[in-house]
């Protein structure tokens, strides 16, 4: 983004914000430090009334986001209890005054599908799905008290990411380089990758702009093929053409944004720009062929596939070249009893063998390469599963699977200021509800945007005449410090 546009669009997101806004909640220079980035001043506007007050720890984040929500109870809460009920009908005390989004009548019990052990120092329970993960698991925080108040995928799923269960708030990755812009002036600062044949149930609101301006929304890209779809120069159009073409769409966007006034048109010619640039960076960057066959056999990559492993070494690459915010997205966790494919006792075992490797190999990766400490790796669904089988329509179902239960699920974290080898708060003894140190989305927003060096209070826009924040202004939230080294 050129100079006199970062200023108009600077001016545009600023007018009619008054001092008296500015010392209560900090969004003068929240709002503009992004477009201000490369003229020199946005960074230290922001540091000096922002960051300053908070050390950063994470200069970027890698979120593995499980779309469909992971069975906690299969893979890290492990509950030997619930394991000498399996096969036992759900008492009718427990039952009583709770809603499930499936099960009907009276459900059986469901112990653990798979073995555990302890693993690491840590003495962390890991199952037999997740082998490659043992390997790493000193490294990782885990958190296993989250909740969320939603039970549908799509709520949830906008609760976790954007703070907000309805759709038009904006994404964490958002809010990120609303706070703290990008360091890189080739690459969009919110990248998204998704494999596992779907987009999230919530869309792409999951890492949409909201109410921020549009700049600031996060850019999907794919893992075979172009990055973005029409980034190569058509046939027989030369970049001097092409150069020469967005200089004249710029010169009529600039007309239009003199005469209406519209911030989204500076926001579209930024995006032109923007596009003009990753030409080059992003093919390369984008370029798995560059990797050495030992990385591809960590990874278990296959260059021109789409798959988590490929995302997975994109990320790795997109981290080495300061890109703010990378999410993950992969699809296929819904472990219900419908169907196979997803079903505990069947295609749930091929979701963990399409993480366990890659996202393995990420952490050791990084570490190896000097960008762990300062990058947040988090991984986790939407919400958690049933210690009781999914019984639709109080019929057994003919595959094994579990209903969503927001009360109790599991995350780690690792990198970026997170304490490795610990575990944040615990569920009852059937693994339904968090009982020790509960953690909600918004708990984990103002905790991760704390690492990142935010005071997640004076992270705020006003919208529809409201300060709008992502950790929420109506309802108190907190910083999770046992997490933090």
């Amino acid at each position: 983004m050129n100079v006199p546009i970062q200023q108009a669009l600077m001016r545009q997101v600023l007018r009619g914000v008054t001092r008296r806004h500015f010392l209560r909640d900090g969004s003068l220079g929240l709002a503009g430090m992004a477009m201000a980035d490369d003229m020199g001043f946005g960074k230290s506007l922001l540091a000096s009334e922002q960051t300053g007050k908070i050390p950063a720890k994470a200069k970027r984040v890698i979120f593995l986001h499980m779309a469909g929500a992971p069975s906690q109870l299969e893979l890290f809460d492990y509950k030997p209890d619930l394991k000498t009920l399996d096969g036992q009908d759900c008492p009718d005390s427990f039952l009583k005054g709770k809603r499930f989004a499936f099960i009907q009548g009276v459900p059986k019990m469901l112990g653990p599908q798979f073995d555990f052990e302890q693993v690491g120092d840590s003495g962390a329970w890991v199952s037999d799905r997740f082998p490659h993960f043992k390997s790493v698991v000193d490294k990782v925080c885990f958190v296993k008290s989250m909740q969320t108040t939603q039970f549908n995928h799509a709520p949830a799923q906008l609760l976790l990411h954007t703070g907000n269960s309805n759709f038009g708030a904006a994404s964490f990755g958002a809010w990120s380089m609303y706070g703290l812009g990008s360091e890189n002036n080739n690459l969009p600062g919110f990248i998204v990758l998704v494999s596992g044949g779907k987009t999230p149930s919530a869309g792409k609101s999951v890492w949409g702009s909201g109410f921020l301006p549009s700049v600031y929304q996060g850019v999907q890209c794919r893992s075979k093929g172009d990055p973005v779809l029409y980034l190569s120069n058509p046939e027989n159009v030369t970049t001097q053409k092409r150069r020469l073409a967005l200089d004249a769409l710029k010169r009529l966007n600039q007309t239009v944004y003199s005469e209406v006034g519209d911030p989204e048109t500076l926001s579209r010619i930024s995006q032109y720009e923007m596009a003009f640039q990753m030409q080059t960076a992003a093919s390369e960057a984008f370029d798995l062929k560059q990797e050495s066959a030992a990385t591809h056999e960590a990874y278990g990559t296959e260059p021109g596939k789409e798959s988590f492993a490929n995302n997975c070494l994109l990320a790795r690459r997109l981290a080495e070249r300061d890109v703010r915010f990378i999410q993950l997205f992969h699809w296929g966790w819904d472990s219900h009893g419908a169907s196979g494919s997803e079903a505990i006792n069947v295609g749930f075992s091929d979701r963990c063998r399409e993480v366990d490797q890659p996202m393995t190999a990420l952490l050791k990766d990084l570490e190896r390469r000097g960008l762990l400490d300062e990058t947040l790796v988090i991984w986790g669904g939407e919400f958690g599963r049933t210690p009781m089988r999914e019984n639709r329509g109080g019929r057994e179902m003919k595959f094994i699977g579990r209903d969503h239960n927001p009360a109790a699920f599991t995350m780690w974290f690792a990198g970026g200021g997170v304490k490795p080898g610990t575990t944040i708060g615990a569920t009852d003894e059937i693994g339904y509800e968090a009982v020790e140190e509960p953690v909600s989305p918004h708990d984990l927003h103002a905790t991760l945007l704390h690492v990142m060096g935010i005071d997640h209070k004076q992270l705020t826009f006003m919208s529809q005449g409201l300060p709008q924040r992502l950790s929420n202004v109506t309802k108190p939230s907190r910083v999770i410090h046992a997490m933090l080294g």
